[in-house]
């Protein structure tokens, strides 16, 4: 009975003591949270005969501290953006017509977007050089809202324009793969119809209307069977399928006796050197280096006015910005504005020729009359100043005030010589041996190498 008093008077004092330390600290440290527990709590009793007896000298068991649970962390915009629900990207292949701000009309943006979008996206491409059979495609959030536009174009490039705090625009470039490619054809109708036939780039038989204008004519002299040997370089994508524009390294064309033989320079120049039986006949420097001949000389319907009426010289199709170059040595004689031609160069090659590169977007900074330059040296770029339905070069070339023909006999090239003929033969021979089925002996690379030199055997 005394016991009890005495473990009823440990109970009061306790009480007291914990009823003191709340008053004093009305405010209890905030614990974790706890989920809802259904079973009920049970606590500890003690019952009368069963006391709690510490042996002596031993200090009571020391309690584990709570472990504090941080508070949950504030969600990742970014981690939240991936998990939103995507729309099916829309998309569409450009068509004859098709405009980057149509395209993104159609598919629904605002005036607004469409605005952001293209300002960037013309950041990272000239979107005049769009071309049919590019692609576009807008990604959207399951809102609607739009994210992200990819335009795709042929060479294998993609476009980006992301919204993100603000627009962000950047290319991806494919790995391309560059490789040359030979073939031997038989001429069965038009250069173009039988490369097409082929398989061989059809885009070649412009070349060779390039180099060997004035010196072949096509349409009169080919009567059919004529053997074509054809060695150009190409790009490829990953998939292995052929970008850009092939670039014609080497040309021979049998025809009535006489053996003509293309080679192009190892340099970025884009010249080209013209032989006859073995014999260097001249070199071509074309103006825009890897430009595409879109026009001739001669009569044709205006493409704004619709009339018929000559047309003084030849176009290059290039992007802008494209360099534009002097195709052979002269001295500036005009810089500056010129009507329908837009942004002109000319140059005087001689007291009788000169040459004329109009629709320019820029000029080279100082460049002035009295300049001289070289031929391979850059006046401009690529534009579509004056009247011109897009970026292209207009290039003339006239003796004694008289437009001639820049492909034909008194064309410009005539005044041009390569720096080295030997190593323009050295390339002509090589090129040949590209060819298993042309079994002729070779010329040696180190004896005969003239301009001179005939009778290649063949």
């Amino acid at each position: 009975m005394r016991l009890r008093q005495i473990q009823l008077i440990l109970w009061s004092a306790a009480a007291l003591a914990a009823a003191f330390w709340l008053a004093s600290n009305p405010t209890l440290p905030q614990g974790p949270e706890i989920a809802t527990v259904t079973a009920p709590l049970r606590l500890p009793t003690t019952t009368e005969g069963s006391p709690v007896i510490l042996p002596s000298g031993a200090t009571p068991p020391t309690l584990r501290i709570p472990a504090v649970l941080s508070s949950a962390a504030a969600p990742d915009p970014a981690a939240a953006a991936v998990q939103t629900p995507l729309l099916p990207p829309w998309t569409a292949v450009i068509a004859p017509g098709d405009t980057f701000d149509g395209l993104l009309r159609r598919a629904g943006l605002s005036a607004d977007l469409r605005q952001v979008f293209t300002r960037a996206m013309q950041t990272q491409y000239d979107l005049a050089a769009l071309r049919p059979g590019d692609e576009v495609a807008v990604f959207s959030f399951a809102n609607g809202r739009p994210y992200e536009v990819i335009l795709s174009v042929a060479s294998g490039e993609q476009m980006l324009v992301r919204l993100e705090n603000e627009a962000v625009a950047e290319t991806v470039a494919p790995e391309l793969e560059t490789r040359e490619v030979a073939a031997t054809v038989t001429v069965d109708g038009s250069i173009f119809a039988t490369l097409e036939r082929a398989g061989v780039p059809a885009s070649l038989a412009v070349d060779l209307a390039q180099v060997l204008g004035g010196t072949v004519d096509f349409r009169r002299d080919l009567r059919g069977g004529e053997t074509l040997r054809l060695l150009w370089r190409e790009t490829r994508l990953p998939d292995g399928t052929a970008t850009g524009i092939p670039q014609l390294v080497y040309a021979e064309l049998g025809l009535e006796g006489d053996r003509f033989e293309t080679v192009q320079a190892g340099d970025e120049s884009g010249s080209t050197s013209v032989f006859r039986n073995g014999e260097r006949l001249r070199t071509f420097s074309p103006p825009v280096a890897g430009g595409r001949l879109t026009s001739v000389f001669g009569r044709r319907r205006h493409p704004i006015y619709g009339d018929i009426r000559m047309h003084k010289g030849v176009d290059y199709a290039a992007q802008r910005g494209t360099p534009v170059v002097a195709t052979g040595p002269g001295r500036i004689s005009f810089v500056g504005w010129r009507n329908g031609y837009g942004r002109v160069v000319e140059i005087e090659h001689g007291p009788s020729m000169t040459s004329m590169y109009t629709h320019l977007d820029s000029f080279v900074n100082g460049l002035g009359v009295g300049n001289r330059v070289d031929a391979g040296d850059r006046i401009g770029s690529v534009g579509s100043s004056g009247l011109a339905t897009g970026p292209n070069m207009h290039y003339e070339i006239r003796l004694n005030g008289r437009p001639v023909d820049p492909m034909g006999e008194e064309r410009l090239a005539t005044l041009i010589e390569d720096r080295s003929v030997t190593e323009a033969l050295r390339r002509l021979i090589n090129a040949r041996r590209q060819f298993p089925d042309r079994a002729v002996p070779e010329a040696s690379t180190d004896a005969g190498l003239t301009p001179a030199t005939r009778g290649d055997a063949t």
